[in-house]
């Protein structure tokens, strides 16, 4: 079993990863998230629900801009190989040509496959703008 500093370290590489993945989210960076989502991972959003190919070429299309996450919490459990971050964050996005902003608690599912990170899952719910998750 990892001890505590272990987990310690894994949930700050997980925290950078998303915090990574965000960017990449915004620069349009397919080639990198291509590589981080699993080919199998599911994408929640308002509007349904979709795989790794239709996720990459809405954001390649920029059909769905995310422009800027601004993460203002950020909470991180390890249950063994896998890691279920949440964060709570306004996105400004451009969703169809209109630029919205919108508050989100995002569930991030990573699995550890072979030494490298992969994600399994991101969920957008939709929270007010007071909402708090518990560390």
């Amino acid at each position: 079993m990892p001890s505590y500093a272990q987990h310690s370290d894994v949930e700050q590489e997980i925290a950078n990863l998303s915090q990574q993945k965000w960017q990449w989210m915004a620069d349009k960076n397919v080639e990198e998230l291509a590589s981080l989502f699993h080919d199998d991972s599911r994408f929640v959003h308002m509007s349904g629900t979709w795989g790794k190919e239709r996720e990459l070429e809405i954001i390649e299309s920029g059909s769905i801009w995310y422009k800027n996450a601004d993460v203002h919490d950020v909470v991180v459990e390890v249950f063994d190989d896998t890691v279920i971050l949440w964060n709570r964050i306004t996105l400004v996005a451009v969703v169809r040509g209109n630029e919205v902003s919108n508050e989100f608690t995002v569930t991030e599912v990573y699995q550890n496959q072979d030494g490298d990170w992969k994600q399994l899952d991101l969920t957008f719910s939709s929270v007010r703008d007071t909402h708090s998750i518990e560390q």
